[in-house]
């Protein structure tokens, strides 16, 4: 099967799955060590019906043939990407695939203005539902990576981001140099800060012996239960 077009495109109408343990994490509460209240859980009930209204899930994607490999520099598109540690962890790639993902601006400014009016156990718990959602958005559009790598007999890694473990932030810029945000309303200003906040980019490796071996929590949250590639059973599913 031959390779997608290397054009960047959208991902719209997204229904998303929130994960409830992500949320609260962001609370504070993690799993087998802390339990919420009654009146906790109540409040993300509140939080997260108001969040599906605010929330605009979209991406934009895209594809590029990987044309040079040095050690733990990556150049596709006429950009180099160098991401230490990044040829031990994804051996030989031959593509590689950008996005950029958000859940708009209005939960944001709803947040704001719960802060505003002094409610701000509701407007904790919206901002976490809002973290929350967009790491789902991430692994979402992950998972779509990866179903469509697995259609052209290719192995997908997990997503990294620029800011994440060794990689610098600063090259967020050559990211969105490859993958632009500005067709989902995503901005990045001088210091690599994206606006909205509540947006992540990544990027995955693609190729015939790409490694994805030790990545169990991805493959733990992934909705292709029949991956030829699976390494752990799926729990949950980012997918509606």
């Amino acid at each position: 099967m031959t390779a997608p077009s290397d054009a960047p495109r959208v991902l719209a109408d997204i229904a998303l799955e929130i994960d409830p343990d992500e949320v609260l994490r962001f609370q504070g509460y993690k799993p087998g060590l802390a339990v919420p209240s009654r009146e906790v859980l109540a409040l993300f009930d509140e939080a997260q019906a108001l969040g599906r209204r605010l929330m605009e899930p979209r991406a934009v994607v895209r594809w590029l043939t990987v044309t040079r490999r040095d050690g733990d520099t990556l150049e596709a598109g006429g950009v180099a990407l160098t991401i230490p540690g990044i040829e031990r962890a994804w051996g030989p790639v031959a593509e590689l695939a950008t996005a950029v993902c958000t859940i708009g601006e209005s939960l944001e400014r709803r947040g704001a203005e719960l802060w505003e009016a002094r409610e701000l156990p509701l407007a904790a718990m919206l901002d976490s539902v809002g973290s929350g959602a967009v790491e789902s958005l991430a692994e979402y559009v992950n998972d779509v990576l990866c179903q469509e790598g697995i259609q052209r007999g290719l192995k997908v890694t997990n997503r990294i981001s620029p800011g994440y473990g060794a990689w610098d932030v600063a090259q967020q810029k050559e990211l969105f140099a490859l993958c632009p945000g500005s067709a989902i309303g995503v901005r990045l200003n001088e210091s690599c800060f994206m606006t909205p906040v509540k947006s992540v980019s990544l990027l995955a490796g693609a190729g015939v012996a790409a490694r994805v071996d030790h990545y169990f929590s991805q493959c733990a949250r992934c909705w292709m239960r029949d991956c030829a590639y699976r390494r752990a059973p799926a729990r949950k599913t980012v997918h509606r």
